[in-house]
């Protein structure tokens, strides 16, 4: 065990070619899809927010229910639609970091739309009465939101990153762990601990939680300038 840490510190500190195409490539397809995942998700988690229309109630159930999606389900029905004989199967993305992005997309949007809207709807709670003085249109009651919640926002996109990143199920199934291709840090660690090869996977592992710990320290960071912003 002893003899396996320290080849896996060897490993990160002498910036192992492999390790740092692995941990590139997870960084790419992570914060690609967290970008795409906060795209889709905030203007949805906004319009929920500022909205009252019939069946509202119903669109939050399931919202939340989106949360707790099972990975491997939606690496799935990813899997389907993009095999050679589903309805996507001509454009040849599986097996790439494409269809990884893809399903981490659809992992973590309702994480983010989720999250944004309860921020969004307590923030349009507060200053609703603020926006019918100032006669303000949907889409600018949103803008005004958007910015305001701001910091807070971006503590919902370190999430759903912090989520992304840590994600095994759905990339394995559509991206086929291929080495030099679509081999990633979560997937790279489960191979190398069934190999055996436990320098490798403890040195990922070390990395992973450098990464998560990072995370979390950018998202108190933000807590605490939100803070100092609102006090000011």
């Amino acid at each position: 065990m002893g003899d396996a840490f320290g080849l896996a510190f060897q490993l990160v500190l002498s910036g192992d070619a492999d390790l740092l195409e692995i941990v590139l490539l997870s960084l790419r397809v992570s914060l690609t899809a967290t970008g795409l995942a906060c795209l889709i998700g905030l203007p949805i988690g906004a319009l929920v927010a500022t909205g009252h229309f019939r069946g509202r109630n119903a669109v939050l159930i399931v919202m939340n229910s989106l949360m707790g999606l099972p990975p491997v389900v939606v690496g799935l029905l990813v899997y389907l639609h993009l095999s050679r004989s589903g309805p996507l199967g001509f454009l040849g993305l599986l097996y790439t970091p494409t269809a990884m992005i893809l399903a981490q997309t659809i992992l973590i949007a309702p994480i983010v739309a989720a999250l944004s809207r309860q921020v969004l709807e307590d923030l349009h709670a507060e200053y609703a009465e603020q926006f019918r003085s100032l006669c303000l249109t949907k889409l600018q009651t949103v803008q005004a939101l958007l910015w305001d919640a701001r910091y807070s926002l971006l503590t919902v996109g370190l999430a759903g990153f912090g989520r992304a990143v840590a994600e095994v199920g759905a990339v394995i199934i559509v991206g086929g762990n291929i080495d030099h291709l679509t081999r990633v840090m979560t997937t790279a660690i489960a191979l190398e601990t069934s190999k055996g090869d436990l320098a490798l996977a403890l040195a990922l592992g070390i990395i992973l939680l450098v990464i998560a710990l990072g995370v979390n320290a950018a998202v108190q960071s933000v807590r605490m300038t939100a803070a100092k912003q609102a006090y000011v």
